[in-house]
């Protein structure tokens, strides 16, 4: 049951009828029509825009629409009262007797309440972390693969079907920095006493890769030139790399369905093309590549610009600044040209729909690659970008020094030993993507109202607990949340009890938001609301044992304030599961 939903049909019918009665003329527009939470809650639980966006097209006053519109409302069903305020904004009090149904929903549906077919089954293919594989992933990092992976949960869970995708960049610079920095480590580990110069990997995470070369390779590389022991430590390095962020995001409970190569993309087998290469001839047939000169860049310099004819693609025709170049002085492709054949060919793998999550030092390269899907697909396609803010790793306030395994940085693995999963994903994930977020170590661990994670998942436990001591109270009590759904729900009367139950029914809504809004962040703060409620509750009572969840000489308010209850245990559940956090049945 999606309230906000089922009374945007029921504001619909209502407009039909006025246009039945000839108040408003056939097929009026009606898709900027909402139904909405009031700002203020004192005006009632529903408002509709309906005769604000509607006056104009039906010739009348917005306030005189709004009069004429309400009276029909005031005929539906659990509506208690309809009133016009200001100029014409439409406020609806649902009755009491609406909120029951609520929970019966949510008892019947289970882990579906709240499940949304609004991605109606399309394919949508997420790509995140894909942190280059010179090392281990650093906290940076575990930001966005937390956020990646928790959307990618929340699209499902609205109705796409999503594929999860790792970009493996194994071709370039920097994987022969990382072979080179391991081949100094198989050379230490025959013996050799050795010096990392700067600009390569000073971390001892490769001291491993060096001995499993000599063990496959004995002293053989020694006597080979780097032209042809550079490819065998690449090929290895690069492989017990991708084993270790295999590892480090499977701590995370992170695990992709697809890693794709970036070598593949370059590859010319037999004397075929290249991927990279049929793009551009592509492209260029078409016109959106050619060989010019970029104008000198105003303001600061643009790294990518050189005074020389060049290989560039059109990207200004698709609301780029500027266009881009394909091709290096030394004849090999950009970065950029590779990630358009990349994107390309997620496409022609079936992903019209693609969202990319980027590190924070990726912002300007947002333009450029929209307008190169836009270009690639024909406009078929589109790219949605993500932007990761930077993390900063505290303890007691205080930065925490770097890594002494990694070198240069704090790993995510000893952020994951430390404070454990569940307390990184949800912290991760507890403050919007687009922001800085400072995560302090030690707050992460505290057992109070400040720490998010532990307020959740407390009140999941405790909502547990309740349940377990009703067994001891009533022996005969149903296991299954399904047979509470019979209870009489309308003895949930008291405010604290109705205020859980509008909660409730604000999660279904509260799901497409996030999810139309790429914002996991939404279902940890809905989460965190939802706890507050429940605590609340039993703290009232406390103070007032007739609002106990358990009273042992009222079977049938015990009865309804279980199905209370388990509705709220089921749904803390329901979105820590799409965070990838565990709903824990007891804490200690």
């Amino acid at each position: 049951m999606n309230l906000y939903a089922l009374f945007a049909d029921h504001v619909r019918a209502a407009l039909d009828a006025l246009a039945a009665d000839g108040v408003l003329p056939g097929g009026i527009d009606a898709r900027r029509v909402v139904v909405e939470p009031p700002r203020d809650a004192s005006h009632g639980d529903l408002a509709t825009n309906a005769a604000m966006v509607l006056a104009k097209e039906a010739g009348l006053k917005p306030r005189e629409l709004a009069d004429k519109l309400a009276d029909k409302l005031r005929a539906v069903k659990d509506v208690e009262r309809v009133d016009v305020a200001g100029p014409g904004f439409i406020n609806i009090a649902l009755a009491p007797a609406f909120w029951p149904r609520v929970i019966e929903a949510v008892l019947i549906q289970g882990d579906d309440f709240g499940r949304s077919g609004m991605g109606g089954a399309q394919a949508m293919n997420v790509e995140y972390v894909s942190a280059n594989p010179t090392g281990p992933m650093h906290v940076g990092h575990c930001r966005g693969a937390v956020f990646g992976d928790a959307l990618a949960n929340l699209l499902a869970f609205a109705g796409w079907a999503v594929t999860r995708e790792y970009y493996i960049n194994d071709a370039g610079v920097q994987v022969d920095v990382l072979a080179r920095s391991a081949f100094l480590r198989y050379r230490e580990a025959l013996g050799e006493a050795i010096t990392i110069p700067e600009g390569l990997y000073p971390g001892d995470y490769l001291v491993p890769v060096g001995r499993d070369l000599v063990v496959k390779y004995g002293r053989t590389l020694l006597d080979k030139s780097e032209e042809d022991w550079l490819p065998l430590v690449r090929k290895i390095a690069i492989d017990e790399m991708m084993e270790m962020i295999r590892s480090d995001l499977a701590a995370l409970n992170i695990r992709h369905g697809v890693f794709f190569s970036e070598r593949t993309l370059h590859a010319r087998e037999g004397g075929n093309s290249s991927t990279i290469d049929r793009l551009l001839e592509d492209l260029r047939a078409r016109d959106l590549v050619y060989d010019g000169r970029l104008p000198p860049p105003k303001g600061a310099p643009v790294e990518d610009w050189e005074d020389r004819e060049q290989t560039l693609f059109r990207a200004t025709e698709y609301g780029d600044d500027v266009d881009r170049p394909l091709v290096k002085s030394d004849g090999t492709y950009t970065y950029f040209a590779a990630d358009i054949a990349y994107h390309k060919d997620k496409f022609d793998r079936g992903f019209k729909q693609m969202i990319d999550v980027w590190g924070a030092d990726h912002g300007g390269y947002i333009k450029r690659m929209q307008a190169a899907v836009k270009a690639a697909t024909g406009g078929e396609g589109s790219l949605d970008v993500e932007i990761c803010q930077l993390v900063r790793l505290l303890r007691n306030g205080e930065p925490v020094k770097m890594s002494k395994r990694a070198g240069t940085f704090v790993t995510l693995r000893e952020v994951v030993d430390e404070v454990g999963r569940d307390a990184v994903r949800f912290m991760m994930i507890h403050r919007k993507n687009d922001a800085v977020l400072d995560f302090d170590l030690a707050k992460v661990m505290e057992q109070s109202r400040e720490n998010p994670v532990f307020y959740v998942q407390y009140a999941h436990a405790r909502a547990r607990s309740i349940l377990r001591n009703a067994r001891e109270a009533f022996a005969d009590l149903p296991s299954d949340p399904a047979a509470f759904a019979s209870a009489e729900l309308s003895r949930l009367d008291d405010e604290g009890e109705v205020a859980l139950a509008k909660l409730i029914a604000a999660w279904p809504r509260l799901i497409e938001q996030a999810a139309s809004a790429r914002e996991p962040h939404r279902v940890a703060f809905y989460l965190y609301d939802l706890a507050s409620a429940l605590h609340a509750q039993w703290n009232r009572g406390k103070d007032a044992p007739h609002l106990r969840f358990i009273i042992e000489d009222d079977r049938k308010s015990t009865y309804a304030r279980l199905a209370l209850v388990h509705a709220v245990a089921l749904i803390i559940a329901s979105g820590l599961a799409i965070l990838g956090v565990d709903a824990p049945e007891e804490m200690r």
